[in-house]
């Protein structure tokens, strides 16, 4: 009996399937991982506030050396008390009743729409945005399969691409990018060029040079002007991340891109009231959308669209 194609696991069909199941997972990340840092970071603060030769060296004489010992017992007994929580644990939960989902409900999108939006248990409605970013991966990952056809290389672009969407989400949640996500996809596109899978190395080195480059500048002369900072250093990470994978004359394109896609949606919102007095948009949602396009589109075209070519 002859083997079945490898090609075929590759496909587009396929590919697609694939993603539905990753947008599951992302949505675990999307959900959980800021919930993680944010416990990392009262762990550093609880260590901080036990630490007495730091207190004294900041304070001098004058340090609250008690209070700030009874604040970090407070804190550390605090975080003991808190169940365990990862990527892998506790299993999925309805947040409303604690209702564990079962394996069939938690299909991708089929698990959704068979449940018509709602808990089993204590019919708590959850959000469509769920399978959105079910379909939405599996969308993604069909165009990559479109756009590089059946080869191993594109299930490193899905894995480019699911890193993009889940910084997107996040980011458009909390305003925050993070590094667990940005580092390694920066790191993930110097190995790749090195090993000869995306570009030259040396192009994706100085891509990754241009992305951080060109936002921290523009960001350190606008504090310089206005005494604000306009824009974190997540945004510079991710361009330099979205540089070592597209390389550094992607980064004009990009940058473009988002910038226009984000003043637009900003009116919208503005005119629809979604965007409160003191908010304001996130920009890394729009180079992350930036990326995803120079990306499906291919550098030929994207020049042709500059008038570059």
């Amino acid at each position: 009996m002859s083997m079945i194609d490898p090609t075929l696991w590759l496909s587009v069909p396929v590919l697609a399937l694939i993603g539905l199941c990753i947008g599951s997972f992302l949505n675990v990340v999307v959900y959980r991982l800021p919930l993680m840092l944010q416990r990392a970071w009262w762990s550093d603060v609880a260590a901080q506030l036990g630490d007495r030769d730091a207190c004294l060296q900041t304070f001098g004489k004058k340090a609250p050396l008690h209070l700030s010992q009874q604040a970090a017992e407070a804190l550390d007994a605090g975080l003991k008390r808190l169940p365990p929580l990862n990527l892998s644990r506790p299993a999925s939960r309805c947040p409303a009743c604690g209702h564990a989902i079962r394996w069939h409900e938690n299909i991708p999108v089929l698990g959704w729409l068979r449940l018509r939006g709602r808990c089993s248990a204590c019919g708590a409605s959850i959000s469509p945005r769920y399978p959105l970013v079910e379909a939405g991966t599996g969308l993604l990952f069909a165009l990559i399969g479109w756009r590089f056809g059946a080869q191993p290389v594109a299930l490193l672009w899905c894995g480019m691409a699911a890193v993009l969407l889940a910084a997107a989400l996040i980011d458009w949640d909390t305003t925050l990018l993070p590094d667990g996500l940005t580092l390694p996809l920066l790191w993930a596109g110097l190995i790749a060029a090195a090993l000869g899978w995306t570009l030259p190395l040396r192009e994706a080195l100085w891509g990754a040079v241009a992305g951080y480059l060109s936002l921290w500048s523009i960001t350190m002369l606008y504090k310089l002007l206005t005494g604000k900072v306009g824009m974190g250093a997540g945004d510079f990470k991710l361009l330099a991340a979205l540089g070592a994978w597209v390389g550094g004359s992607m980064i004009l394109p990009i940058v473009l891109g988002a910038s226009l896609i984000g003043a637009l949606a900003g009116i919208a919102m503005k005119l629809t009231g979604a965007l409160r007095e003191g908010m304001y948009v996130p920009f890394g949602p729009f180079l992350a959308g930036g990326g995803l396009l120079v990306v499906l589109a291919g550098p030929t075209r994207v020049m042709h669209w500059m008038g570059w070519a």
